[in-house]
């Protein structure tokens, strides 16, 4: 997956070799057994990066998405494309960097590797030196990505596809393929992920756990994102160590997704593996805060409303909550979504919880169990708020993540620790 290799960026080449790797809507990768067609799989994805490769990587580790018997076959495949797409040319990268930033490269960078040390579906990273001598990543995008990204987007079965992964098929369309295709649009923004970056740091300051690369500002621009370089234990390495250090950055993970949401009224809804690195101590470095959503001033009470209910057991408030924040009426789906997120809250209400791999993926089926109101017409169908799709992908990746861990966490403690520091309990 190292070679350098020009990014198609037509829709009809990118739609060809979809189908060239039996790619249905999307996510709905018709699965073949072996690994002769997985690895196709991953090189062709890898090839077409853009959301074409952020298919893949979704199914390379969220739990529930790939039948049983093919699952270890397509996560070792796919599981290349969390920090190894194919390449992009140095000299396309170099003129990239040096369009964006003004100046040639050897000004700008004491030194600078031309070969990236990891390669994603937006951009690539590159290790350099600054004229002071600091340590730095360069995040540079891959050339012609913005047109790849607009193909995928125009392409309605790609589309389609991400969108009935992360939610019940029959929710209002437009609106949800727009929030989705608005958040990826962001993401070749890299001012605005700079913004987010320096967002996150400041809500987290203080925190000795969690760690958010400063942004060099100066070698930043909106295809070009500079940062301080860190390093860090590869979430495979971390998956292998004690018990009580996987524990620990557990923890620590949970506090950083939910301080997020409740305190900051944001999350990085973008978890796959790749964007962690784990240091001694429980510590975690978290990178890429290209896919980050909002949480409106509407809605945040609510979500705060069914924390703080799970952290009582208060079983009638969280589901009166829940009701409130889907936007539900009662009667059969309305009951059926409930139990669904009252589900999804079990490592609060039964904490301390081992979160492990088939919790997240019964999850997931009853995503799709969801459907069967949609399909009989059950007139208490609602269609679920459109900003609720990239919550339902942080879930499922963010849990899959945790159950890879393989621990028993006090998920509540973390959570009543950080809401009491601000003054939320």
């Amino acid at each position: 997956m190292s070679s350098d290799r020009s990014l198609p960026t037509g829709r009809l080449g990118r739609v060809v070799r979809l189908a060239g790797v039996g790619a249905r809507a999307g996510a709905g990768l018709l699965l073949s057994k072996g690994d002769g067609a997985a690895d196709y799989a991953a090189e062709v994805l890898g090839t077409l990066r853009g959301l074409a490769a952020k298919v893949g990587q979704t199914l390379s580790y969220v739990d529930g998405l790939v039948p049983e018997a093919q699952r270890e076959t397509y996560e070792r495949a796919l599981g290349k494309l969390r920090d190894a797409t194919v390449r992009s040319a140095p000299e396309a990268v170099r003129r990239v960097v040096e369009e964006e930033l003004g100046a040639p490269v050897a000004e700008l960078f004491r030194s600078f590797d031309e070969q990236p040390f990891a390669s994603a579906s937006i951009g690539q990273v590159h290790r350099a030196l600054l004229p002071d001598g600091r340590a730095v990543a360069v995040k540079v995008q891959h050339p012609g990505i913005a047109g790849a990204i607009e193909s995928d987007l125009q392409n309605a079965g790609v589309l389609e596809g991400l969108v009935t992964t992360l939610g019940p098929k029959g929710m209002n369309a437009k609106a949800a393929y727009d929030e989705v295709a608005a958040r990826f649009r962001e993401e070749l923004d890299y001012e605005l992920e700079a913004e987010r970056q320096s967002l996150f740091a400041r809500l987290h300051a203080g925190d000795p756990t969690i760690r958010v690369p400063a942004v060099i500002r100066e070698r930043s621009s909106r295809r070009v994102l500079t940062s301080e370089l860190v390093e860090g234990l590869s979430f495979e390495a971390a998956t292998a160590r004690t018990e009580d250090e996987r524990r620990a950055w557990a923890e620590t993970l949970w506090r950083f997704v939910f301080k997020g949401n409740l305190v900051g009224a944001m999350f990085n809804a973008d978890p796959h593996p790749g964007n962690y690195l784990f240091g001694p101590d429980g510590r975690v470095t978290f990178l890429d805060f290209g896919c980050v959503q909002p949480i409106s001033d509407d809605r945040l009470p609510t979500a705060r409303a069914m924390h703080l209910a799970a952290l009582a057991r208060d079983e009638r408030a969280f589901a009166e909550a829940a009701a409130l924040l889907l936007g539900t009426h009662g009667g059969e789906y309305g009951t059926r979504a409930v139990a669904y997120s009252r589900r999804c809250f079990e490592p609060m209400f039964g904490s301390p919880f081992h979160l492990t791999r088939e919790y997240t993926t019964s999850l997931v089926n009853d995503v799709r169990a969801l459907k069967q109101s949609f399909w009989a017409k059950d007139k208490s169908f609602v269609m679920l708020p459109p900003a609720m799709l990239l919550l339902n992908r942080l879930q499922f990746g963010f849990y899959s993540v945790l159950a890879r861990f393989d621990v028993t966490v006090d998920y509540a403690a973390v959570e009543r620790a950080f809401l009491h520091e601000a003054g939320l309990v």
